[in-house]
Order: C-alpha cells, then structure tokens, then sequence
C-alpha cells in the first residue's frame, strides 16, 4: 500500500490539476486549442500509469498537471510522512522502486520516483497547467485551463483521487481564535504548533501518525485522538517475517483481488473502506496507548471556542488538526457524471453515460487496491484498453475522411500498433 487520504486511511496522492473556473475562463474566443486523441488530468500515479499504457499503444496524448514538478503532491505532505508499504509495492507498471524490498521510502523519495518514471518513459507532462473546466461539445471534450489555454480531445481520463480538498467542519470557525487549527494536508511537522494540547480529529492513519508524532515530539503536552476507531491490520507490517509471508497475502491476495466489486465480499466491504476509511496498516491501539495519547469520542461542535466532544466533554487544546478526509474537489467538472456524494458514477473507470470520459485512481475503483500504487496499474490498463477500443472506433468511422488530425487514430487501428 503506501499512502493516507486521511480517515480514509490510504494512499492516495494523485497529481491535482483543477481551480475553479470563472467567467472569465469562459470565454475561449481568442484560445488557440491543442487536440489530442486522449487528455489525461492529473500527472500523479495514476495519471502516470495511463500514460504507459497510451504510450505503448502510441497514442496522441497529454498528462495535464497543476504541480510544477511531477511528485509534488507527495512533497508537500508531512515532513515524517513515509510510505505504509514497503518499495516491493511501491512501482508503477514497468520500473520497479529503487529501493530495498524491504523498506519503507520517504514521501521524498516517492515523489523523486515518480519525477524518474515519467522522465524514463518520455511521458509528455505538462506541469503548472491547471484545469479549470471541463465540458463537451458535440463528440468532443473541452478542457480550459489558466492562462488561457484550451485541449480538445474525443477521449479524457481524469487520473485523480476523490480527495482533492481537505474537509473541515463548519463549527471549525467557532473555535477560539487562539487555537491552531491545520488541516492534516497543511501539517508539516509539530514546530507549526502552540505549546498545549493537541487535538488530532480522526483516527486513520494519517490522524494517527500525526497524532503519535505529536506526542513524541512535544513532551509535557496531552494528545488526544478523536474518532471512530477504524480498526488495525492483526500483524506487525513492518517485521520481516511479515514482509516475506503475510504482506504478500495481505496486499496481493486480499487487497488486490478478494476486495473487489467482482466479489461478494468486496461489495459488502466497498462502502464501508469509503466511508470510515481502511484499516490502520503500521500502528496499532498499544502503540497510542504506549506514547499516552488518550482516544475520545467524535467532536461534535463547540463549546465556549472549545472542541465539544460528542459525549459532553469540552477539551481545553491549543491545537485542532483536522484528519478527517477529503471532500471529491470534482466541481470543475461541468458535466452530469457525480452522485448526492459528488462522487463519479462509472463502472471500473468507464463512465457509460459519457463515452469516452474515464476515471482511474479514484478509492476503491474496482478493488481495495485500486488508490494503492501497486493497484493502480489494473485500473489504468483497464482503461486504456477501453480507449484503444474506442480510438479504433473512431477511426473506422473517420476512414473516409483522412487528414492530419487523424493520422494518430489511423495508426492506432493497426493491431500491431495496438497490443501492449
């Protein structure tokens, strides 16, 4: 596995590549447009992914990404911060992660891995471009980005995760003044604290590692951690017995292909690994318990500008950092594709009401594994098989009108150009 999205425990460090659009970005008058046959947004593990696969396939594509370098989702995370899996499952499809197999990398050198992989593979990023709407017009999608600049492509993936913007209560506002409030994404590391008690709200991973942090680091200050407990993986991750034995059980066998949408099992398991997040992978309750971080009840709002817990206690902290996940962050995506939840209404990554339009890296896709890095590259296989489908389509239907902006579909219609 390998990373946190919070009380959604894992994993998940897409490249971001949205704003809000405006009036203004609206207007597309004076725009030169660039077409392609495929537009990936988001140049994370995901979008990476991808674009192996469209690049085997030689396709005419792009990886869109707001960060100024690829990785940098990783970079900015918390400065400790290190991967839940260990380098064995932490490469992309076709390069493996250049490190023991047995050891746990840093959110830097995950982030340095990925800047190699596109760089090894001549994957065509662009960085510091980010999208602010997506539409259609006729067969084609529209893509509007800052500064003016517009793609065109019959086909889009957005290779992003569902955790885009760090959710914070509403009721946050009530709380002192005084009190340091950071979501989990803004922690960096216990210097960016007052003095006091911490507050760490949620439990996943992310909650919890931050939380541990905090007590180690900050000696003579009480921390506490709010929040359904989202219970523990029953081994020691990091022991080499279970490295050799058991992880691949546990991250091959159960994640990979137990928990999916094709299981009984999976279905059952789906909403809940969404909801109240996975399972704490590298800790476990006698480690908090060890360091003296105390577990309370959810917070429920506030109380005098204090943290009210939701059995009527008022905790008197300094510190309130927000773990509790991530809202989707899709509303640059002005097309009919989410949910009540705002969540992408698709079926392994096809979303069947828009043709042609794709999400990969999105939690639970298709199984547990699929916001883990090394699960993404199903998903992206998947739906680069789908695209290569649906390129030959096109083609076909084109043949009779032959010009240069077919030229790449025409050669994707060869069987040979094709195959992976």
């Amino acid at each position: 596995m390998d990373q946190t999205t919070e009380s959604n425990a894992t994993l998940i460090e897409e490249g971001s590549a949205f704003l809000h659009w405006t009036e203004e970005s609206r207007s597309v008058a004076s725009r030169e447009t660039e077409r392609f046959d495929v537009v990936v947004i988001g140049g994370g593990q995901a979008g990476l992914s991808v674009g192996y696969y469209l690049k085997k396939r030689g396709a005419s594509f792009v990886i869109l990404d707001a960060n100024e370098r690829v990785g940098d989702s990783w970079r900015r995370r918390w400065d400790s911060l290190r991967l839940f899996t260990t380098a064995r499952y932490d490469g992309l499809v076709g390069m493996p992660f250049p490190a023991p197999p047995h050891t746990f990398p840093t959110k830097d050198e995950m982030a340095d891995y990925l800047e190699a992989y596109a760089r090894r593979f001549a994957l065509p990023v662009r960085n510091g471009v980010r999208v602010e709407r997506l539409s259609r017009e006729g067969e084609r999608y529209v893509i509007e980005a800052g500064g003016g600049r517009r793609f065109e492509a019959p086909q889009v993936v957005v290779a992003m995760s569902n955790y885009q913007k760090g959710r914070v209560p509403a009721f946050a506002g009530q709380l002192d003044r005084g009190i340091v409030q950071l979501h989990s994404s803004e922690y960096r590391n216990p210097s960016q604290l007052h003095k006091g008690g911490v507050l760490v709200v949620g439990a996943g991973n992310s909650g919890a590692e931050i939380a541990l942090e905090a007590a180690r680091r900050l000696p003579g200050s009480p921390v506490w951690l709010a929040g359904r407990d989202p219970g523990h993986v029953p081994i020691r991750i990091d022991s080499r017995a279970t490295q050799r034995f058991l992880a691949p059980l546990l991250f091959r066998g159960v994640f990979h292909r137990v928990l999916t949408l094709d299981t009984p099992l999976g279905r059952k398991v789906r909403p809940a690994a969404i909801s109240k997040g996975t399972l704490l992978i590298r800790l476990k309750p006698e480690d908090l318990a060890a360091a003296g971080i105390q577990r309370v009840p959810r917070v429920t709002g506030v109380c005098d500008g204090k943290p009210l817990l939701a059995n009527g206690r008022v905790l008197d902290v300094e510190n309130v950092i927000w773990a509790i996940g991530f809202d989707p962050g899709f509303s640059w995506i002005d097309l009919p594709v989410l949910d009540r939840d705002s969540e992408p209404k698709q079926v392994r990554g096809i979303v069947e009401s828009q043709p042609g339009l794709y999400f990969v890296g999105v939690h639970f896709l298709y199984a547990m594994s699929s916001s883990m890095i090394h699960g993404v590259a199903r998903d992206a296989k998947y739906v680069a098989d789908a695209i290569a489908r649906r390129l030959r389509e096109i083609s076909a239907r084109t043949a009779n009108r032959p010009g240069p902006a077919q030229r790449s579909l025409s050669e994707l219609a060869n069987p040979e150009t094709a195959r992976l």
